[in-house]
């Protein structure tokens, strides 16, 4: 079966429709008659000889060749924003380029250890943003950002049209400076009365710890909430408390000893997170900071079983 050409006119205004939730909202954003939408909408459902939409009350709902029609049509017009991007940004030159973020609770020595082969490399002209997730994803869906790293869930993304890959986990322990004597009482009953410093964000780490606490009906003493890691490390070495930290946050302190694992806390793992924009195949770039990312942690998760 030959269908006719595809007028890309008709897909960006079918996208439209589906982002807007709807004709008479598309037609108000475009500029267009409802009548004149509806009729752009029918000719290219007449190209593809099927509908797009089923009708549900007062909803449009797509059809399973409209789904389909639709990521095809994210695909497009994303790669044409990227090249709008790109163009603005006076990127003319050959050389790649990666914009990534990261988020402030992440790690400086997990940052380092993502950008350290980059740099060694000389690959993609690393330029890295750090602020708050909710800022990082809105520069990565104006593709200001290539990539957003993250320790915090980012929850449903696949409405926003981004993807979340995991990166890989790591144990979160409590620390705290020598000497501490845990009282004699079993996890987590010892923590009552007991100072803490956690991460101020929802972080895996601190949503799974405020879980376990609630379940054991136990309130903790919060000192401070902070979300950079270096502060949280710089707190526990005050000796007023100890800090929900990941391992690779305090890996120094830990082998010197400055610090000690005062206790693993079951259950509970830091995750981390690389945010892209939704596309059927990653640039190749992408795709090894990626790999990069993932084998960083592994490998300092391989070096923390030797501290």
């Amino acid at each position: 079966m030959q269908l006719p050409p595809l007028n890309y006119q008709h897909l960006y205004y079918f996208r439209m429709i589906v982002r807007e939730g709807g004709v008479t909202r598309a037609a108000e954003k475009l500029g267009l008659s409802q009548s004149t939408l509806s009729a752009q909408l029918k000719d290219l459902e007449d190209c593809f000889e099927t509908q797009l939409f089923r009708r549900e009350g007062r909803q449009l709902r797509l059809t399973e060749v409209g789904q389909v029609a639709l990521e095809y049509a994210e695909d497009i017009f994303d790669r044409g924003d990227e090249l709008r991007a790109w163009l603005a940004r006076g990127e003319k030159s050959s050389s790649e380029r990666i914009q990534i973020g990261m988020t402030a609770p992440l790690s400086k020595v997990l940052q380092y250890e993502i950008l350290h082969p980059l740099v060694m490399a000389s690959r993609g002209q690393p330029r890295v943003t750090e602020a708050e997730l909710p800022q990082l994803i809105e520069q990565l869906q104006k593709h200001q950002l290539d990539i957003v790293f993250t320790n915090t869930p980012p929850g449903e993304l696949r409405n926003q049209n981004l993807d979340a890959h995991m990166i890989g986990e790591m144990p979160v322990y409590l620390v705290g400076r020598p000497p501490f004597k845990i009282p004699d009482k079993p996890f987590p009953k010892w923590l009552v009365d007991i100072p803490l410093f956690l991460p101020a964000s929802p972080t895996s780490a601190r949503m799974d710890f405020d879980a376990k606490l609630i379940r054991a009906g136990i309130r903790p003493r919060i000192q401070a909430e902070v979300d950079d890691t270096a502060l949280l490390r710089m707190l526990a070495l005050s000796g007023a408390g100890l800090a929900l930290v990941p391992e690779i946050g305090v890996q120094f302190e830990l082998k010197q000893r400055k610090l000690l694992r005062i206790e693993k806390v079951p259950g509970v793992k830091e995750r981390f997170y690389a945010v892209t924009t939704h596309r059927k195949k990653l640039p190749p770039l992408i795709d090894e900071v990626i790999e990069s990312a993932r084998q960083a942690l592994a490998k300092a998760n391989e070096k923390m079983k030797k501290v």
